[in-house]
């Protein structure tokens, strides 16, 4: 069967940038896929995506006019209904052959085949195969529908009658199988095999296609457009290496921006901008993210890391003279940088703790009350971690850092730039005079902010950041924000992630559920001051709150799901975590050390049956009502399978507990490979559940003994397949 390329275009006006590659992407995905399940292309079809500004494309190798016929076996009915006790054809059999275009003459020709408990008729046929016109027809239909569009426009056709709904407005459509039009239709466009190139620069305007394979040169010589976004993006990133290594700088390794800038040019042309260098005097981070978020500039830097005052634009032309161009973005971005730099003036004006007060009237929930009274919150938690952490100077610290955490937010400038919230917050504290350890503090207690961020640098940055969330975390859960599914709205996830992190890298001796407790404590606490309720807004008429009883083990139970999900991205086994989680350990500094030591254990040649007699072991306690005591008389020892592990538990028991009071937890659960023996014998010799109540007793409070040793590092019945 002879095939041909398939080239498919839709040139509309300028796609949402950041949404360009995704949607470029997914265009060339879904017609590919679709085809390809019409049996129209090749399953080992090539699939080569374009998306420009003004374009989304696709072209596929090996693409036919017609799939090729398939035999089709259509189940009708079970053969009670179909055929009555003559073995004639009911009506309703009838009536389902003339639905397929077949009269009662095909009735011989139906197979029975078993069906369940019962035959069913089946009628073979052989389905026309789908010929390209309508197959591609349905597969941009689908397609289109199915694009990850964040926000539709409805636009009219030229008729001024009809609208339609797309993402820009569409003026074209291109659908060239090798060299003839395939005659599809979407979004009131027919297809053809005209294009449009550069706006500007395009040397032929419309562009006639010649076939299929000829679109990506066309485009370049006679348009002026680099159609392969990859190819786009490549060249952008070369000329950005080549201009910086001229002015002998760097340019800043950003592939958002980068993309970005590759979704704004059809024809880029990377030229160096320039600024005062007066303006090096505000925090660079207020530059780089000026020239970023509002110019799609790329910054570059010295070789020690400071920025330099020199930037590098990607320009959709070519001009002979670019002086022009160059002049032209230099203007926009000096008036930028000079917002920023007044910002910085006049926020230096007034300190952090004079702002403090605006904070009152900062809602931060209509259910919990404002930022300032978040904050005293937040301090008295930050305090208390801080005396736990490092004694009474460290507290005094933490509190100084959480009372000015959120200052900044009140400044001209992260009112302007709401990322730069910390960030600004450190540097005027350090214009006042602050010690470096609170400056840092309250930048680095909103991390970390994603998944690889780095952590506060400092003691005080840790007590501070944990406060922040671990406070964020009960009063959400409290009024009963719980995240569901894909929501969360208050990024509950990334709070709870955050403090695991800290507690697990920074290995802080700090108890989870004691935490907690703490924080709800804190937040319960009647004995709040008449002037704290005064500077309360009218608006939010807060009243002290009263955290529900479950919340404590919801927040823990969601705290550990967040880890188990960590540890199996570090790729842990579900048995692993599930054997160390489901003790609940509370201090995970040690989670690490627990795992290493539940996967030593599980390549121990006794670790199989060990894990299985613990898992008995559990079953056997679980059905017993009441409680057990662990309290072995060994007077009632009677068989010498029991004596035998009693002594063995009572001879290890020592040793177990210096090494796992020690954080040896892989050399404590070694020990245990020496109970496999007198446990095997156990089992095979000594019935739990005697008749007599005293040894029955005796021995559950035997196994209670043997499952405490067990389980002091991890349920290692867990490991039991």
């Amino acid at each position: 069967m002879v095939t041909k390329s398939l080239l498919v275009e839709l040139l509309v006006e300028e796609l949402p940038p950041k949404s360009l590659s995704k949607l470029g992407s997914s265009f060339a995905d879904g017609l590919a896929e679709s085809l390809q399940a019409q049996g129209l292309a090749a399953s080992d079809a090539r699939v080569t995506t374009y998306a420009t500004p003004r374009r989304l494309a696709v072209h596929l190798t090996r693409v036919v006019a017609q799939a090729v016929d398939k035999p089709v076996s259509r189940k009708l009915m079970p053969v009670a209904v179909g055929l009555d006790q003559n073995g004639q054809a009911t009506p309703a059999l009838l009536k389902r052959l003339a639905s397929l275009g077949a009269d009662a003459s095909m009735v011989s020709q139906l197979k029975r085949k078993p069906d369940g408990k019962m035959a069913s008729l089946f009628f073979d046929s052989v389905e026309k195969g789908e010929r390209l016109v309508e197959g591609l027809q349905k597969a941009l239909n689908e397609t289109l529908a199915r694009l990850p569009i964040a926000k539709v426009m409805t636009y009219q056709l030229d008729d001024g009658w009809q609208s339609v709904h797309f993402v820009r407005p569409a003026h074209g459509l291109v659908a060239l199988h090798g060299t003839e039009t395939v005659a599809v239709s979407v979004l009131g466009l027919i297809a053809g095999r005209e294009t449009q190139g550069h706006r500007f620069e395009a040397s032929v305007n419309p562009i006639v296609l010649k076939n299929a394979d000829s679109y990506a040169q066309q485009l370049e010589t006679d348009g002026a457009v680099i159609a392969s976004f990859t190819e786009r993006r490549a060249e952008i990133s070369r000329q950005l290496t080549v201009a910086a290594a001229k002015e002998k700088l760097t340019p800043i390794d950003d592939d958002a921006l980068l993309d970005e800038v590759t979704a704004l040019v059809e024809r880029p042309n990377v030229l160096v901008g320039e600024f005062e260098l007066e303006y090096l005097e505000v925090p660079q981070e207020c530059l780089i993210l000026t020239m970023k978020a509002n110019q799609k500039y790329f910054p570059m830097f010295h070789a020690d890391g400071k920025l330099a005052n020199k930037f590098l634009l990607a320009s959709n032309i070519r001009p002979q003279d670019t002086r022009l161009v160059v002049g032209g973005n230099e203007r926009v971005i000096r008036s930028r940088l000079a917002d920023a730099k007044f910002f910085f003036d006049q926020d230096r004006k007034k300190t952090l703790a004079s702002r403090i007060p605006g904070l009152d009237k900062v809602v931060y929930h209509n259910k919990i009350g404002t930022q300032g009274l978040r904050i005293d919150y937040v301090r008295a938690i930050a305090k208390a971690i801080g005396q736990q952490l490092g004694g009474a100077q460290l507290a005094a610290q933490a509190d100084q850092a959480a009372m000015l955490a959120k200052a900044d937010l009140l400044t001209d400038m992260v009112g302007e730039f709401p990322e730069l919230q910390g960030i600004m917050g450190r540097y005027y504290a350090q214009h006042e005079g602050l010690s470096d350890d609170i400056a840092a503090a309250i930048e680095d207690h909103y991390k970390p902010r994603f998944a690889g961020d780095e952590l506060p640098r400092n003691q005080v940055g840790l007590c501070v950041a944990l406060a922040d969330k671990l406070e964020t975390l009960v009063s959400m859960y409290s009024i009963g924000q719980i995240p569901t599914g894909d929501k969360d709205p208050f990024a509950l996830r990334r709070h709870a992630l955050g403090i695991i992190h800290m507690l697990i890298e920074k290995d802080l001796p700090l108890e989870l559920d004691t935490l907690i407790q703490q924080v709800i404590r804190i937040i319960e606490d009647k004995s709040i001051p008449e002037s704290w309720i005064k500077r309360v807004s009218a608006e939010t008429q807060y009243i002290p709150r009263q955290v529900p009883a479950e919340v404590n083990e919801q927040l823990l139970a969601f705290i550990y799901e967040r880890l188990a999900g960590s540890l199996r991205e570090q790729g842990y086994s579900a048995q692993e975590i599930d054997a160390v989680l489901s003790l609940r350990p509370q201090n995970l500094g040690d989670i690490s050390k627990r795992l290493a030591a539940v996967r030593a254990f599980a390549a121990l040649p006794e670790a199989i049956s060990l894990a299985a007699a613990n898992k008995r072991v559990g079953n056997i306690l679980k059905k017993v009502e009441g409680s057990i005591s662990s309290s072995v008389d060994a007077a009632l020892l009677k068989e010498p399978a029991e004596q035998a592990l009693y002594q063995a538990l009572a001879g290890m028991l020592s040793q177990t507990n210096e090494t796992f009071i020690a954080g040896d937890y892989t050399a404590s659960l070694q020990i245990l490979a020496a109970l496999k023996s007198p446990v095997d014998t156990f089992f095979d010799h000594v019935m739990v559940n005697a008749e007599d109540e005293l040894l029955r007793n005796n021995r559950l409070a035997l196994l209670v003994q043997l499952q405490q040793a067990m389980n002091r590092v991890a349920d290692i019945s867990k490991l039991a397949t």
